[in-house]
């Protein structure tokens, strides 16, 4: 739900807000941790410029793994994580364990979710890409057996199980491409919730400052190409200037190749490029 505040300020004019329903409640204690920032330096030198602390917030643990196999679970409750876009759900299981998962879209509280090769798949129960239907959409997807759930994480996102051979599983991510996935590979059933947080709007500078974002300067909007930007120049309405666009420090920032993974390229059966390519 999108919640819009009245135009008091130019601030709120614009701006949209995410309104999640959950429950508003401090996070399990167990569970949260401090969250330490390096604020962008190491060793107080700059390393990843534009950024500051920003407001503090606690970390929760994520049961990316899903490792209580046969065991059956009820949400307790969905909750708001700050990290993250979706929201979370707090997961009592029947030998007395307490994790939080990805809540996905549709699970309320309640509900029960299992992790195993015999359970149903329905939405927040976790199994194998072999035993998962086609069609399904899926998130929390796993590269390497048994090494917990590192794609498809994302507000919103979900993949799609479109083939199945022998021991791999075809799986169409997100950004388009399919790929190739070891059939006892996990993912958990459903698409994650707050799919409308692509339509929020800051409203104000204010709030990036409150995510840890210091104001960045254009390169173009930059005087002097040999020490401020390879973009700078006294035309800075016109454009970059040259053919390909360049980082601070005169290195190519656009339409590089930087992938070095060779040995895995036999996983990519259609390219999220080739879409583009056509265009």
């Amino acid at each position: 739900m999108i919640k819009i505040y009245k135009p008091t300020s130019p601030g709120r004019r614009a701006r949209r807000i995410l309104k999640p329903d959950v429950a508003k409640k401090r996070p399990l204690r167990k569970l949260t941790k401090g969250l330490n920032k390096s604020v962008g330096r190491n060793n107080g030198r700059i390393s990843t410029r534009h950024k500051q602390r920003g407001a503090k917030r606690l970390y929760r643990e994520i049961d990316f793994l899903r490792d209580n196999a046969g065991i059956s679970g009820v949400v307790a409750s969905v909750e708001y994580d700050p990290n993250r876009g979706s929201n979370v759900a707090l997961i009592n299981y029947a030998n007395g364990d307490k994790r939080y998962i990805l809540a996905p879209e549709g699970l309320h509280v309640g509900m029960k979710v299992e992790a195993g090769d015999s359970v149903e798949p329905t939405v927040g129960n976790c199994m194998a890409l072999s035993n998962i239907p086609l069609g399904m959409e899926i998130h929390n997807l796993e590269v390497n057996p048994g090494a917990g759930g590192i794609l498809v994480r994302g507000a919103g996102n979900y993949a799609q199980i479109t083939a199945k051979e022998e021991k791999y599983v075809n799986v169409k991510l997100p950004s388009g491409e399919i790929k190739k996935f070891h059939k006892d590979c996990r993912a958990t059933i459903g698409s994650l919730s707050n799919a409308e947080k692509r339509n929020i709007k800051i409203g104000k500078a204010g709030i990036n400052r409150l995510k840890g974002k210091r104001p960045s300067v254009r390169g173009v909007a930059m005087s002097d190409p040999k020490h401020d930007h390879p973009h700078a120049g006294s035309y800075s309405t016109s454009g970059i200037g040259m053919s390909s666009p360049k980082t601070p420090w005169g290195k190519k920032a656009r339409g590089v190749k930087t992938r070095k993974r060779k040995n895995t390229n036999y996983t990519v059966v259609k390219s999220r490029h080739d879409a583009k390519k056509r265009k």
